[in-house]
């Protein structure tokens, strides 16, 4: 089997969504023979942020000169940058390799894995056998019945910041979502954000979390990033966006946890840089600014950013069936006069005759386009914003990188 079929036999597996719980994981990587079991694992979880802190986590152990894996999702730009080993994406021969192991033992099991299950067996199975010590694993939804949780051998688990997502599966309220989410923390040391509302920091409270974050102060912010003190320490951070500095702190205390040396996590949390998140491109004399962020909370950060381009400023805007658009629009009108609106090109994509309803009479000018490449040719702006899902921004930067 090729590994474009390999590819599109998980893709369309995928379209069957999630299943939920822990067996089939677990029987999955029993299957292959336990890897996890022979790491050292970093669990990540929580609303926003969960993508930037394990990229912050991952950059200081390698930094220590620890090897290290993580699996993060969703993919941005290629399939394989999900897999990451000493935070460089595996090449597609090997991550063909692992895929291919994981889906030949799922394909054995009576009640098969789904596609998220498939990757994470493959994932931890790749980090074995490629020398790593650790590995830094993100959850896909929620945290206790996520397919992640089957791992063992945690040395630590982190919760980013929570906020009301996915409550048909995660239950209505901040506590609800709170609980579901700490489901990872088992017989290890927990770290959790300061940045919670007021329910969610009495939670954690009473589970005995270490918070990350509490005094921390922002002392610069620059196009270039940001520079942060937290506990007598200096950090730097090519980020933007306020929640980026405690995202950084969670990471910090992890790395204190695992006993890194203040230099390799100062020196690790300055490294990183994860693409799709405020990520700018400056073609044919406009500033593009790709951004996966998809929640209300998530844009304050690329809002954020905008105080530092050029103006006018421009949006382009697509979103997934499943996300607030009406809280979105809230959020992102005060900083556009136009919006260029499409549906992604994605089996989960909203109608965009309901993106349209959402920003209607919130920003000046709107316009429709079939594609985001299309809504890319439509946009004017010294700025242009690219947002509301990580499925459009690789054809994005496809089409930003052909402009002349």
């Amino acid at each position: 089997m090729s590994y474009g079929d390999i590819i599109g036999g998980i893709n369309e597996a995928a379209k069957l969504g999630s299943k939920f719980g822990t067996e089939r994981t677990r029987a999955l990587l029993d299957a292959l023979g336990s890897p996890d079991k022979g790491l050292k694992i970093i669990h990540v979880a929580g609303t926003n942020g969960k993508g930037s802190c394990s990229a912050f986590i991952s950059n200081a152990l390698k930094a220590a000169g620890k090897a290290v894996g993580t699996f993060t999702s969703p993919q941005v730009f290629s399939y394989e940058e999900q897999f990451c080993v000493n935070c460089v994406p595996l090449e597609r021969r090997v991550t063909e390799k692992y895929i291919s192991m994981a889906s030949a033992a799922a394909e054995a099991m009576e009640d098969k894995p789904s596609a998220f299950e498939i990757e994470t067996a493959a994932a931890l199975e790749a980090f074995r056998k490629e020398g790593c010590e650790y590995a830094v694993i993100e959850c896909g939804l929620g945290g206790r019945d996520d397919a992640t949780n089957a791992v063992a051998n945690k040395v630590a688990a982190a919760i980013t910041s929570v906020s009301i997502e996915h409550t048909a599966e995660l239950g209505g309220t901040i506590t609800e979502i709170c609980s579901a989410k700490s489901g990872i923390i088992k017989n290890c040391p927990a770290v959790v954000s300061a940045m919670q509302t007021e329910e969610g920091k009495a939670f954690f409270k009473r589970l005995g979390a270490i918070f990350a974050g509490e005094g921390l102060e922002v002392i610069k912010s620059s196009a270039e990033g940001q520079t942060f003190k937290y506990k007598g320490e200096t950090y730097s951070v090519k980020m933007h966006g306020s929640a980026q500095c405690f995202n950084a702190a969670v990471a910090i205390e992890v790395c204190r946890v695992l006993g890194l040396s203040a230099g390799d996590i100062r020196r690790g949390i300055a490294q990183t840089v994860v693409e799709g998140r405020c990520q700018t491109v400056i073609k044919g004399g406009v500033t593009y600014i790709l951004d996966g962020a998809h929640n209300p909370a998530a844009f304050k950060p690329l809002t954020e950013l905008l105080a530092f381009c050029p103006k006018p400023a421009a949006l382009v805007f697509g979103c997934l069936s499943d996300k607030d658009v009406c809280g979105a629009a809230e959020a992102l009108a005060p900083h556009f006069r136009s919006v260029v609106l499409f549906s992604p090109k994605s089996y989960r994509a909203m109608e965009l005759e309901r993106i349209y309803g959402a920003f209607k009479g919130k920003i000046e000018v709107i316009t429709t386009a079939e594609t985001v490449e299309a809504a890319l040719s439509k946009a004017a702006g010294k700025t242009v914003v690219v947002c509301g899902s990580f499925t459009a921004l690789k054809e994005a930067r496809e089409w930003i990188e052909k402009r002349q």
